[in-house]
């Protein structure tokens, strides 16, 4: 990956720094250990390109074994989110691409969605205005979602011609909001009013439009002020799940919560509440 600050520690610990990433596609800055990425294409409602995907898939991947990084915030310029993949950067040149091609493509923009749920830090969609087509993915792949009151959320690929079923949109999105809400706005590609999404479960509250970064920003400090080690498997166990029974998702979360059981905030959490002080995690 280019652009990456500093080189990693042993291997054994295979940690980097990422506070001092250079974006190419988009924004990106880190500040109390959130990092912020922000689309910024606001003459075109902050569409992706097939560099865009591509550098958020590797930014993904690399969060994964970031020091620095406790949260991440993803967003949009100009009062939008993302418009989805650009018309003329993306859609154009998809209609005249072979078979493996379009795998090739459509293998990447997963692979994106991947990245996003394995990577150990929450991410936060802080969404605003316009919402559509692969931004919605981009939404829905974040672990919480705070909307505008202005927000308009569309999956909107059976409006041109493309199945619902995009990266990931068929497992992930009926998990989010129901089987049957799904159904309908992956068959109509409507949109879904914020009013709806904070009802339906998509968005986890809504804010006034000029806040909603701020707010989106201040949730992600204070996970990060948390005990991160054992956010990322929260998260983990979140995504894993999905796939375990009952009986085996128990047996997960027991061995899971005895690794957590063995870091050092679990100690700094019983000696703070002992001394009856906050404890000062550290992630480790």
């Amino acid at each position: 990956m280019r652009h990456l600050a500093g080189e990693p520690h042993t291997l054994p610990r295979n940690r980097n720094n990422l506070a001092g990433y250079r974006a190419e596609h988009f924004l990106y800055e880190v500040a109390d250990g959130v990092a912020t990425i922000t689309l910024d294409r606001p003459e075109r409602k902050n569409p992706l390109t097939f560099e865009s995907y591509a550098e958020l898939r590797d930014l993904f991947r690399a969060l994964a074994y970031a020091d620095d990084v406790k949260a991440v915030v993803i967003a949009g310029s100009g009062g939008n989110f993302c418009s989805g993949g650009d018309v003329h950067e993306i859609i154009g040149p998809l209609t005249r691409l072979d078979m493996p091609g379009l795998l090739a493509f459509t293998r990447m923009t997963g692979d994106t969605v991947k990245a996003m749920r394995a990577c150990p830090q929450p991410i936060i969609a802080a969404v605003d205005g316009v919402c559509a087509g692969a931004g919605a993915i981009l939404a829905m792949a974040s672990d919480l979602r705070l909307g505008s009151t202005r927000s308009k959320t569309a999956f909107l690929f059976a409006r041109v011609g493309l199945a619902g079923c995009d990266m990931g949109a068929c497992s992930i999105l009926p998990r989010l909001i129901g089987q049957g809400r799904a159904a309908e706005l992956l068959y109509t590609g409507r949109s879904m009013t914020a009013e709806e999404g904070e009802r339906w479960g998509f968005f986890n509250r809504l804010c006034a439009p000029d806040a909603v970064l701020a707010e989106a920003q201040a949730l992600a400090r204070g996970l990060a002020g948390g005990p991160t080690f054992a956010h990322g498997m929260t998260k983990k166990m979140l995504q894993q799940e999905w796939n375990m029974g009952v009986d085996e998702a128990i047996e997960a979360e027991a061995q899971a919560q005895a690794i957590c059981m063995a870091t050092n905030d679990f100690h700094r959490a019983y000696h703070a509440f002992v001394a009856r002080q906050t404890p000062l995690f550290e992630g480790d």
